[in-house]
């Protein structure tokens, strides 16, 4: 039986190769997730470890009011088991390019304070010394051209510096590997930069000959209570140790999402290895009658399937391992070519990504031919001899359509209820989606019929080919439903995606639009807090009528920690539009407040009770909630006078600054802003619409790369509808022989078997659409916990191209199938059995 099934591999490669190419796919994405994120984090690790390399032991403190001063740097360097020490200060440093834009968008742009050779070497150039001077680590003076003697133009937060480069050094610092920047400064103008004057925030120290970095650290422990009771010691080992973690963990949540949409793509093929074998073990009924005649049983029948399933597995997952280390290299250019830096270093094929690689092909593959591989067993030989296909039975019909029923039913009931629940809804959503779509491809043989007859009308004016084509979809409804069921699947996921995501870009655009009434909104393009001196700068330059800023602060108000925003009170009106159910932005004034309504809700307050404050710097006293709004994006929770809570705010920082200007938002007033913030590329001014654009991007970058992901997926099911078109021609030989000579010509026949497949299409697009826009819904009661004014808006122009492009689908996937059925030999055909 082994033999006979390794025979019959062979015998029908051609009708096995669209089965090993869906497999093929998935696997490779499978297995090139794993080598991408296995190469970038053994990549990672190894810069994380060489930067420890010299440190022993790492003292850091606990509060950023209370910094390491430089006496307790001196006393641990005379500690008997310390060799040497080094004192670092640092902080977010952003810098602009040659052209003007933010290096690196800010995220991991860092500055610090040059310590040595030793950390530092120097390629080109020298130190910096003095305020004016700074040193480029090597990898961001190569992407954006500056070398010793140029002008860097940098940001803090907030004020623009011109900084002087006079040395170009290479690093380990693991954040630098990852693609981030890193700007060196004398220590002196680095601790006043970073708002540390004579102290540090971490002091590395590497032991002396014959000290284990656990003796050093007692040492240091034992010397800390003298100095600050907020600073801590770590083993270099154990900051290793807990780097590499961290970098696993960040890698998991990446590597979770992409193995998320393999899977998807895996769900899909599972369709089509079913239907592959289904259709190969009709085909092969009198074969499989022979071999029970003569003795085999029925657990050999079902054994010699598998075993075909687990050589056609066996082969994909061989291949899309082979595929997937070609993804990852191709991945890791891309994104280099896009701007991204990567850290260096070979691919990383590990032996279990081969060993998983091969799994996942073989146990889909075998998993998925399990049911029709007992159905092979279980026909019987005379009836098979005699080439009676038993039909579907009433009652196992009956059982089927009952089952899809009750799962629809749950599916349907979990997410209305996971729509409403106020903990745990998005995991209550998710599981009735997943058997709601279960529910659906089980019935959807039940659904095949009445949404392809609907389809009567548009196929009339094509005559003979367009109701054979209408016949022929229908003929096989588990086939069709089979077929259909994995483009539904990739376009559910896709329309919801597309829902949700558009609807809350509306959705914001016109929060935007009612809120704000101020020409500009001034922010970091980091996300960082601005400098107060930005909003200083703001109000004195010309044209500005009316500026606020939006200022962040932290209170504990009536035993709550409380994030507070202070705004100008004589200016703020101007600026913002806010609703009110009690109160009015005059009740902002001196130790009077106001909340928006979620706030209030969760807290029990109400317009006019009276709190006890403590402030940031434990300054006590008592507030009065004037009013009570409604909160947004732009602004939420307690709103208070900046007169008040700055005088008791040790560390400002303005989350937004809001200018109106006169005659309102055009270009020269923009340029006016611009100039007067020395043109920081770390500093957006945005109106309205640069706003809603920026949104915008974002939104469809996302949905892009989701788009992107899912396109596995999509690509697996066309393969399924063309495996689906070849074999059926290969079992109509004789029907499509028979319809030749009654006088259908060949531009007829690939007529027919174009609109069959076009029919199958549109109808798993139908049925994915429909099922995409109600998850959407859905999903838009968890999304209004969030974002109160979120309504869900369908894009109909979206569904529209989705629904054509599922149309187009189904014309190409017929190509080839309609090809052959066209090519047969009319005489060959009829005799065919």
């Amino acid at each position: 039986m082994f033999r006979t099934a390794l025979r019959n591999v062979l015998a029908h490669k051609a009708r096995l190769l669209m089965t090993v190419l869906a497999v093929m796919l998935g696997v490779s994405f499978v297995s090139g997730t794993l080598v991408f994120t296995d190469t970038i984090g053994s990549a990672l690790r190894k810069a994380s470890a060489r930067s420890y390399a010299d440190v022993s032991v790492a003292v850091t403190y606990g509060d950023a009011d209370h910094p390491l001063p430089q006496r307790l740097v001196d006393e641990i360097g005379r500690l008997p088991g310390a060799e040497s020490t080094t004192a670092t200060v640092h902080g977010f440093t952003a810098i602009a390019d040659k052209q003007g834009r933010l290096v690196g968008d800010g995220w991991s742009t860092r500055g610090g304070n040059y310590t040595g050779p030793g950390r530092y070497p120097m390629l080109q150039g020298r130190a910096p010394h003095g305020p004016s001077e700074v040193a480029l680590d090597s990898r961001t003076a190569e992407r954006t051209g500056y070398g010793v003697g140029d002008t860097v133009r940098m940001s803090i937060d907030g004020p623009v510096m011109r900084q002087k480069v006079t040395g170009v050094f290479s690093t380990d610092d693991g954040n630098v590997a990852a693609g981030g920047s890193l700007v060196l400064f004398d220590t002196a103008t680095a601790q006043k930069l970073f708002g540390k004057p004579g102290a540090y925030e971490e002091i590395d120290v590497k032991a002396a000959p014959g000290t284990s970095q656990a003796a050093l650290r007692v040492e240091i422990d034992e010397l800390l209570p003298r100095y600050t009771e907020d600073a801590s010691a770590t083993t270099g080992q154990m900051l290793a140790d807990e780097e590499a973690r961290r970098i696993a963990s960040d890698l998991s949540s990446f590597n979770t999402t992409l193995l998320s949409f393999a899977g998807i793509a895996l769900f899909v093929g599972i369709f089509i290895i079913a239907n592959t074998f289904t259709m190969l073990v009709a085909q092969r009924t009198k074969e499989l009658a022979l071999l029970r005649a003569v003795g085999a049983s029925r657990r050999q029948v079902t054994r010699s399937v598998l075993v075909e399933a687990f050589a056609v597995g066996a082969a994909a997952g061989v291949t899309g391992f082979l595929l997937g280390i070609g993804i990852a290299a191709v991945m890791r250019a891309a994104l280099g070519a896009a701007g991204a830096v990567l850290p260096a270093g070979a691919l990383a094929v590990q032996p279990g990504t081969a060993g998983v690689a091969l799994a996942v092909g073989v146990g889909v593959t075998v998993l998925a031919a399990w049911l029709p591989a007992r159905r092979a067993a279980t026909i019987p030989p005379v009836a098979a001899m005699s080439s009676v296909h038993a039909p579907a039975t009433v009652r196992g019909l009956l059982l089927r359509n009952t089952f899809g029923a009750l799962l629809s039913a749950a599916g349907v009931v979990l997410v209305l209820a996971g729509s409403g629940m106020e903990d745990n809804g998005d995991m209550v959503l998710g599981g009735g989606a997943g058997l709601l779509l279960i529910g659906v491809f089980v019935l959807t043989p039940l659904l095949s019929r009445p949404v392809v007859a609907a389809a009567a009308a548009l196929l009339r004016p094509l005559g003979v080919t367009g109701r054979l084509a209408r016949q022929n979809a229908v003929r096989n409804p588990r086939r069709t439903a089979a077929t259909a069921s994995a483009l539904m699947i990739g376009l559910t996921l896709i329309t919801a995606l597309t829902v949700v995501a558009l609807s809350a870009k509306t959705t914001v655009n016109e929060m935007a639009a009612a809120h704000l009434k101020a020409d500009y909104q001034i922010t970091m393009a980091t996300g960082r807090n601005l400098s107060p001196e930005v909003a200083a700068r703001i109000a004195r330059t010309d044209g500005v009528s009316a500026s606020s800023a939006v200022r962040d602060a932290r209170a504990e108000l009536g035993g709550q920690n409380e994030w507070v925003a202070g705004v100008d009170v004589p200016q703020i009106d101007r600026l913002l539009t806010l609703d009110f159910t009690s109160g009015s932005i005059a009740s902002v004034h001196g130790d009077s407040v106001i909340v928006d309504s979620d706030t209030a809700r969760w807290r029990g307050w109400r317009a006019g009770q009276s709190l006890a404050v403590r402030y940031e710097d434990g300054t006590k006293g008592r507030l009065t909630i004037g009013g009570v709004y409604e909160g947004g994006d732009l602004i939420n929770g307690v709103i208070m006078d900046n007169a008040t809570v700055t005088p008791h705010t040790p560390r400002t920082g303005d989350m937004r600054v809001l200018v109106g200007m006169a005659g309102g938002a055009f270009e020269a007033n923009r340029d006016a802003l611009v100039k007067a913030l020395g043109a920081n590329p770390a500093i957006k001014v945005q109106d309205k619409a640069d706003i809603s654009r920026e949104l915008s991007s974002t939104v469809d970058l996302t949905l892009n790369i989701l788009y992107g992901l899912l396109a596995m997926a999509v690509l697996v099911a066309v393969l399924g509808v063309v495996n689906t078109l070849a074999m059926s021609v290969f079992e109509r030989r004789h029907e499509i022989g028979m319809l030749r000579a009654i006088g259908l010509d060949r531009g007829q026949v690939k007529r027919m078997i174009r609109l069959e497949s076009l029919l199958i299409s549109l109808f798993g697009a139908v049925l994915g659409l429909g099922l995409g826009v109600f998850l959407a819904w859905a999903a838009g009661g968890l999304i209004r916990k969030q974002m109160p004014s979120y309504a869900t808006t369908l894009p109909w122009d979206r569904i529209g191209l989705f629904l054509a492009l599922a149309a187009l689908v189904g014309v190409l996937a017929a190509l080839w199938p309609a090809r052959r059925a066209a090519g047969l030999n009319m005489l060959e055909a009829i005799k065919a059995e």
